[in-house]
């Protein structure tokens, strides 16, 4: 005979992750308002231009803006790249240490 199901521990754990990818969502759309330099915008601002945005059913106006988003995390993808090929080619210096550029002299 099978094992009858626990239909409500599967549910529970069908909430748990609606939950958790819902929470993922609102963080990422944080980190991308953060990342375009949105968080600039007034909230009534960015909530205009998002509403328009929304609104606008000319599809040449869309395909534009799809095109700088691509380009607009190429960019970013590029440019972490080259960062992080940058840190490792460069020898690791200790935090404190006379090699490292934050302990180095300047104005203050």
């Amino acid at each position: 005979m099978r094992k009858p199901r626990d239909f409500d521990a599967e549910l529970k754990a069908l909430e748990e992750k609606a939950r958790e990818l819902k929470t993922r969502k609102v963080q990422q759309l944080g980190e991308l308002v953060i990342a375009t330099g949105a968080d600039q915008l007034s909230t009534d601002e960015l909530a205009g231009a998002l509403v328009a945005i929304t609104e606008t059913r000319d599809t040449s106006k869309r395909e534009a803006w799809a095109k700088r988003g691509v380009m607009f995390f190429e960019s970013r993808s590029r440019r972490t790249a080259l960062e992080s090929q940058r840190n490792l080619r460069s020898a690791p210096a200790q935090p404190g240490s006379p090699q490292s550029p934050a302990s180095g002299t300047g104005s203050a």
